[in-house]
């Protein structure tokens, strides 16, 4: 059984023990956290789509820990006129283990 889930603007495919990676949330270790949007469930080939979330799912898990990514460097750069410019930034995440998806 698997559901696909939309938090943070992006869609994870997870199932029940999967640890994912999403965008930073509220919670705090250890807190139960819950997936409302839930777009599609599939349970031994039975399929429910959602138009566009499937009514009465949701997924539940427990964050397992806050923390920031890896910095990513964005460099901008223009030829000839000696135009540099370097950026960057550590992207906050919450690392989720989901425990149950109820459909």
């Amino acid at each position: 059984m698997y559901a696909i889930i939309k938090t943070g603007g992006k869609q994870y495919k997870v199932a029940e023990g999967d640890v994912i990676m999403v965008e930073k949330l509220s919670a705090a270790e250890g807190e139960a956290v819950v997936f409302d949007e839930v777009l599609t469930v599939v349970n031994d080939g039975d399929v429910k789509v959602g138009k566009p979330v499937v009514e009465g799912a949701k997924v539940t898990g427990k964050v397992e820990a806050q923390g920031k990514d890896k910095k990513i460097l964005v460099f901008k750069y223009k030829a000839k006129s000696n135009y540099r410019k370097r950026q960057g930034h550590r992207q906050p995440f919450t690392k989720v283990v989901i425990e149950k998806i109820e459909a």
